[in-house]
């Protein structure tokens, strides 16, 4: 009996022993959920860095696109400013190549103007030297009255031309205009004038064509 009763209370102690196990709180649980915490941390820490990362990445690339279309638009507009500058350049250097033609083919026209003006001239002269022939009685000849017409005509055209003849006679004398080929002493004029026109002188526009010769007082 006794034996009995110590196996009894054996049992009993086992029993107690096991119910206080299962009754005793796990403690592995609370050190697992502590890891897995921190490993959500952690990766929590992750995803953030590298959304960061991805972020800062998104705005270096903003910003380099942002200064490369800015170096490219500042090469352009310099291309732009080139080629407006060399246009302006060569719209200048045409406009006084465009002057100077004009210039250079006034002066070769007058030149050429003034050559054929100096061949006409004698024939001018002859014309008035065989009117001044004349007579009062030849006056009124058909063929004097046909001359004086032509020689009108003829001066009317040249004058058209801008051929115009150099006034002289009660003149001062002035080499620009004048070819002094004889002097004289005459107490009815002044010094320096010229007294009297020994072959007219024309002007072509504002240029000298041919020079009077003329006679000047002393």
């Amino acid at each position: 009996m006794a034996e009995e009763k110590e196996l009894a209370s054996a049992e009993e102690v086992e029993n107690e022993a096991k119910q206080a196990e299962d009754a005793a709180p796990d403690t592995k649980a609370p050190e697992e959920e502590a890891d897995m915490a921190k490993e959500d941390l952690k990766e929590q820490d992750e995803e953030k860095e590298e959304t960061v990362g991805n972020e800062e990445k998104k705005e270096s690339g903003k910003k380099n696109k942002k200064l490369s279309g800015r170096a490219k638009k500042d090469k352009k507009d310099e291309k732009i400013e080139e080629l407006n500058d060399r246009l302006l350049r060569n719209m200048a250097e045409f406009e006084n190549f465009r002057n100077r033609s004009e210039k250079e083919k006034t002066a070769m026209f007058e030149i050429g103007a003034k050559s054929v003006v100096e061949k006409i001239l004698p024939v001018v002269d002859n014309f008035e030297r065989g009117l001044d022939a004349v007579t009062e009685e030849e006056k009124d000849n058909g063929f004097v009255k046909g001359m004086e017409a032509i020689y009108k005509q003829f001066c009317t055209a040249l004058e058209e031309m801008g051929v115009v003849p150099i006034e002289a006679v009660g003149k001062e004398f002035d080499p620009n205009l004048h070819n002094a080929v004889m002097h004289e002493e005459d107490d009815s004029m002044e010094a320096n004038m010229v007294s009297e026109e020994l072959q007219k002188g024309y002007m072509y526009k504002e240029s000298v064509v041919r020079h009077s010769m003329v006679k000047v007082v002393n």
